[in-house]
């Protein structure tokens, strides 16, 4: 079609023929946009339109040959091409450009050819992706992305790929409409059971404390479960508001409410943080570790520290309306959250302060276990301790120091939808799987102690102090 004219008769499709040389000693620059087409460009780019940068290895390798170098912007819009079976993300302004060199198929290049598609700023919580068109992919075809690296930036894109084909600039939405209902539906739902839950942990928590007698240092484990459990419980009841009225608050309302959901997540990471110090009290620092009025202390920081941040965030205006959009700016899910003007305080405050937590609690529990591990390899626990309940006991800590919250950093672009959906039930049902796990360790150590935490801890205690 090319070579015979016929693309001027066809709408949506623009292209430039011109031939080169291995007398080419310099890079080719091209511009290109989808309503002017490409052009050559011997200058530094100027306006809005996409660049395109050969490198010279293409043409070194030509000899003596003189060759036709083709470059085509066409409009799969208007052209009906390049439609992939379930596609989820949008081709960026309907572009898809062609790069040919000669008749033989040029790939594995050491510098990679750069493309730059311009666009002004994406919606929130899309992703650009640089992608190709393979015609093996499935039974019509499909878009991938290997052997192209993306450089995301403010104006643009750039696409640097080691072969020549079709190219386009693929917006993935983090979320697409069907999605983010199905999670707000599982979420919901999780987290109605979770409050259902929440209550009666926090009942058998006061119940255990007040029926039974316990050494002091299981009765401020309890005491550190129970403010634990309580700031979920805060937390899923928040969400619960937040969702009913999200959207049809008033904008005073929404700061009130975005600024108490912040405040009751923060508090669920920050006793999770308590929890994993309170292990490596217990399990590394064994000896002389009494703090006066200790709970009511950990209480002061567990509870005021958030309130400290979110008061600074407040006096920020950090709060507000925040809203999920797709591609085309229609608004999918409403919240009263940290306002996208102000997601350097969600950064900060949610994603690193979680992750240093995290790392923490990691630390804390590798240590934990490996000592656990050592005092049954010589004998210093005695009982019978079932598998099941082994492997129950640390799936519970593993679950009490949040690390099904760390899933939140695994959740990047289309493909973790799987992973969206094991956070979301997973931390729904938190409150559930801390209420199990509370049962079945607390509960029979009311009636026995050997092998409970407090008799492994006493033991360590003694083996230390004879040491």
């Amino acid at each position: 079609l090319l070579q015979s004219g016929w693309h001027s008769r066809l709408a949506g499709l623009k292209t430039l023929l011109f031939n080169v040389s291995r007398a080419v000693t310099r890079d080719v620059l091209i511009t290109f946009s989808p309503k002017e087409g490409p052009s050559r460009l011997n200058s530094t780019e100027k306006g809005k339109a996409g660049k395109i940068h050969f490198p010279r290895e293409i043409f070194q390798s030509l000899g003596s040959q003189t060759v036709r170098v083709v470059v085509t912007v066409l409009n799969i819009q208007q052209l009906g091409m390049f439609k992939e079976v379930n596609q989820t993300g949008q081709v960026l302004d309907n572009t898809v450009l062609g790069i040919t060199v000669g008749e033989s198929s040029i790939s594995g290049l050491q510098e990679p050819v750069q493309i730059t598609f311009p666009h002004g700023e994406l919606p929130q919580g899309v992703t650009p992706r640089c992608v190709f068109w393979d015609a093996s992919k499935g039974q019509a075809g499909g878009w991938r992305s290997s052997g192209c690296v993306t450089q995301p930036g403010d104006k643009g894109t750039v696409c640097s790929c080691d072969h020549l084909t079709f190219f386009t600039l693929l917006l993935n939405p983090a979320l697409d409409s069907s999605t983010a209902r199905a999670l707000l539906a599982v979420a919901t739902a999780g987290c109605g059971v979770a409050v259902a839950f929440s209550i009666f942990t926090v009942a058998f928590c006061i119940f255990v404390r007040c029926r039974f007698r316990l050494e002091e240092t299981v009765r401020t484990n309890l005491g550190l479960h129970l403010n634990l459990v309580g700031s979920l419980l805060l937390l899923n009841l928040a969400f619960l508001l937040n969702t009913g009225l999200a959207g049809r608050a008033s904008p005073s309302t929404c700061r009130v409410l975005g600024g108490l959901t912040h405040y009751c997540l923060l508090c669920c990471f920050t006793w999770m943080a308590l929890e994993g110090c309170q292990l490596y009290i217990l399990f590394v620092k064994v000896l002389g570790t009494y703090i006066h009025h200790y709970l009511a202390k950990l209480c002061l920081l567990g509870w005021g520290f958030p309130a400290l941040v979110v008061g600074v965030a407040g006096a920020l205006g950090s709060y507000g309306e925040y809203s999920i959009q797709t591609m085309d700016h229609q608004a999918i899910a409403h919240l009263c959250w940290i306002t996208s003007k102000y997601l350097l305080v969600h950064y900060i405050t949610n994603c690193g302060y979680f992750g240093l937590i995290f790392l923490f609690n990691m630390a804390v529990f590798g240590v934990v276990t490996h000592k656990s591990c050592s005092l049954q390899g010589t004998g210093a626990v005695q009982g019978h301790r079932k598998p099941w309940k082994v492997a129950l006991v640390a799936a519970g800590l593993f679950c009490l120091l949040g690390a099904t919250w760390a899933l939140a950093f695994l959740t990047y672009g289309i493909s973790s939808a799987a992973v969206l959906y094991l956070f979301t039930i997973l931390n729904s049902l938190q409150g559930l799987f801390i209420f199990i796990w509370l049962v079945v360790l607390y509960y029979p150590k009311t009636k026995e102690s050997t092998g409970s935490l407090s008799y492994i801890i006493k033991h360590d205690k003694t083996t230390t102090a004879s040491q």
